[in-house]
């Protein structure tokens, strides 16, 4: 039998230990309590409905929010950098309705596809250039490529284009299954760019770049690493991840249309956050990210599955959204008091 001493002792250790775990990995905590609120809500709804997690459902809700998870990936790197881009959605949509312009005119879509993303990549370097070079506030600098976008997105067409090009449409059309589970060109799409963007930021220096100029620009400066070109850079990614939504979106409604997509910044930064990256920069996951627009695409299917009126997603995204900001202050602030 253990004395009472050993027990305390045991304990004590314990208590060490998780404080040391807690203090090593606290930017880890919102993304997992995101990761328990998707399991809480797809356990929830299966209690409910009875046939909520099923294979077909699941796999539907890649399918029809593979766009979101691209343009998160892109904002992810933006708010690492503690930055924000309000153009995404914007860019989405003009580059869908781009897309859709030239394959209409007879372009192959080996030219237009290229097109469309260099497109929103060249959007992201004006906007990164706004801020970088011209000092201008992120919120504003991609505010102006917002209305930019719009307008281009108008400039091309005042109506939807359908598209026609088999190319694009196999894109959404084909099934890749297994059993009752399937997979679409999209969502392996929206997969890749999780796991490519993955990649970059957790093992390579650039990555590395990111999330010391999130964590602290100045001491990123004197450490001499590329902040400029970095802060530049990652504008030009979110671009081009729009741009490639644009294409997942084109190819998901079969058209382009110059007002899709409006509010979408909005769900990208939404899901960015709940799946843990914090707004202030230098910490945060792009699986978390994935997770994010997980959470929002069940409270969604959810809201349907209920018929309830669909502006209860926004009512619901708020209010986790204000939980997760609360989170994120609470740990920002014992991180600075550990300092």
């Amino acid at each position: 039998m253990t004395t009472l001493h050993e027990r305390t002792g045991l304990s004590e250790g314990l208590a060490s230990r998780y404080r040391t775990f807690m203090s090593r990995h606290a930017g880890l905590m919102p993304t997992l309590a995101a990761v328990v609120i998707l399991l809480v809500l797809l356990i929830g709804a299966q209690i409910a409905f009875g046939n909520f997690i099923a294979p077909r459902n699941l796999s539907a809700l890649l399918l029809n929010n593979a766009y979101l998870v691209v343009l998160a990936v892109g904002m992810t790197f933006v708010i690492l950098t503690g930055g924000i881009d309000l153009s995404v959605g914007s860019v989405m949509a003009f580059t869908g309705i781009l897309c859709a312009k030239l394959l209409s005119d007879g372009l192959p879509a080996v030219i237009a596809i290229p097109a469309m993303i260099a497109g929103g990549a060249v959007i992201g370097l004006l906007i990164g250039i706004l801020v970088q070079y011209f000092d201008v506030q992120p919120f504003i600098a991609s505010l102006a490529g917002l209305f930019l976008a719009r307008g281009l997105a108008f400039v091309v067409s005042l109506s939807s284009i359908k598209v026609e090009d088999p190319a694009v449409l196999w894109l959404q059309r084909t099934r890749f299954t297994v059993g009752d589970w399937y997979l679409t060109p999209t969502g392996i799409l929206a997969l890749l760019t999780v796991a490519v963007a993955t990649f970059v930021l957790q093992w390579t220096r650039f990555g590395r770049t990111v999330y010391a100029i999130g964590g602290n620009e100045q001491s990123a400066r004197l450490m001499g690493l590329p902040v400029t070109r970095t802060k530049v850079l990652v504008y030009v990614i979110s671009g081009a991840c729009s741009g490639l939504a644009g294409l997942v979106l084109t190819a998901f409604s079969g058209a382009g249309y110059p007002l899709n997509g409006v509010g979408t910044e909005l769900d990208a930064i939404a899901a960015v956050v709940i799946g843990g990256t914090i707004l202030t920069g230098g910490s945060g996951y792009v699986i978390g990210s994935l997770i994010g627009v997980l959470v929002y695409g069940v409270i969604k299917t959810i809201i349907a599955f209920e018929g309830a009126d669909p502006s209860w997603t926004r009512i619901v995204v708020g209010a986790l959204l204000l939980v997760f900001i609360v989170i994120q202050r609470v740990i920002v602030a014992r991180s600075e008091r550990r300092r």
